[in-house]
């Protein structure tokens, strides 16, 4: 169910139809093949489909900083489009009324600018800092890019208390609207088994998430993961078979969460102990392990691909970058990206990485599971790179 804080509806009419990429024979052969085969289970992508796919993701990178130059302030956003005959598209929104001149980009126009999307979302955000509390009626919110809005998560039965809290921000009604969403977000820390890290508090229970990337700060190596997977000074332990406590890995050098009832970001990273290596990889459980090579952020619409402890590998595409989410919980947390990949309790803290071998982030939390098909599930992840800068990190990598 979708509802519209007024009768005024978007504008997104195309343009101009630019030559897109014809369908490509062969997967490109910077595709990692466990990558690769995850992504063709879950996206449904036939083998031509993500050779294609592939090359528009490379135009995504390339083009994406040059179109925001080029448009300035009429830039609407811009994002991967597949189409119904499964063939992909990069398309480029604006709030003029000239075409884009860019090989291979489609050209079509919004009411509204990304950055008054953005100052929008912003304003909901702000009443956050300034001491209101999110209802719990209320999921989140995000700028959908391709329908040029911003789009509140409700809880059924919860519209009127997500129409007070968004008229209190005073934010353009107009921009918003909302979405019911069947289930809350909640953490991805749960007591049910798979391969990963645990932590033991001493209270009688042992708790589960994942590894994320190998890191480094002044050459101590160690790895991130999700802020609520651990204190700062708390140990944690290598997991060699379900509830087992391994190896001690090393303790968490910071870890920002909020309370609940509170704000904040959803990150940590963990510092190893003498004698550890952290490399550049990312577990591949039954096939082969993915290379880390850099840390490129990925288009809205883009492929991405998660590794953690409970279900192992699962792909989806980027929905949303910049989400406000409000869990189950009660803690709030800003600037996560929204996925369609399916995610578990203990998968938190693992890593989100693109089919180039682009690290992009880890869990934070999610909704529905990956029983089925997974397709009814969602993840948000922490970005890497803000999380690299908050505690002066390098990633490892590898060529």
């Amino acid at each position: 169910m979708r509802m519209t804080l007024s009768k005024a509806h978007l504008a997104m009419i195309p343009l101009a139809l630019a030559t897109t990429f014809a369908l490509a024979p062969a997967i490109a052969a910077d595709v990692d093949p466990t990558l690769k085969a995850a992504m063709q289970r879950d996206l449904g992508l036939s083998e031509r489909e993500l050779g294609q796919y592939v090359r528009t993701e490379k135009l995504a990178q390339q083009q994406e900083k040059a179109m925001e130059r080029q448009l300035g302030r009429n830039y609407a956003g811009s994002w991967i489009e597949r189409q119904a005959n499964g063939s992909f598209k990069y398309v480029v929104a604006s709030t003029s009324v000239r075409g884009i001149r860019a090989a291979g980009v489609e050209s079509r126009q919004a009411r509204y600018s990304l950055r008054s999307l953005n100052d929008a979302k912003g304003q909901l955000d702000m009443m956050l800092a300034q001491g209101a509390r999110t209802p719990k009626q209320v999921y989140g919110w995000y700028v959908d890019v391709p329908n040029n809005s911003v789009v509140v998560s409700v809880a059924r039965g919860g519209e009127q208390a997500a129409i007070d809290f968004v008229a209190a921000s005073g934010l353009d009604a107009r921009t918003v609207r909302f979405e019911t969403a069947d289930e809350q977000p909640s953490l991805r820390m749960d007591v049910y088994g798979g391969y990963g890290i645990l932590r033991n508090p001493g209270d009688g229970y042992l708790y589960a998430c994942s590894v994320g990337f190998s890191v480094t700060q002044n050459g101590n190596p160690g790895f991130a993961t999700a802020g609520h997977c651990g204190n700062a000074g708390e140990v944690t332990y290598y997991e060699p078979s379900q509830w087992t406590l391994g190896v001690r890995l090393g303790t968490y050098a910071a870890s920002n969460f909020p309370a609940p009832g509170q704000t904040g970001p959803d990150r940590a990273w963990v510092r190893l102990d003498a004698g550890h290596v952290a490399r550049p990889i990312v577990e591949g459980y039954t096939s082969a392990d993915v290379t880390v090579r850099g840390s490129t952020e990925a288009a809205i619409g883009a492929a991405v691909c998660r590794s953690g402890r409970t279900t192992k590998w699962r792909c989806g595409l980027i929905e949303a970058k910049n989400q406000t989410v409000n869990y189950s919980t009660g803690e709030t947390i800003l600037n996560l990206t929204r996925t369609t990949a399916c995610s578990e309790g203990g998968d938190s803290g693992g890593s989100f990485i693109t089919s180039p071998g682009q690290a992009q982030g880890v869990l934070s939390g999610g909704s529905g599971s990956c029983k089925g098909n997974g397709r009814r599930g969602r993840s948000y992840f922490q970005p890497i790179n803000p999380l690299l800068q908050a505690y002066n990190l390098n990633l490892v990598t590898s060529p």
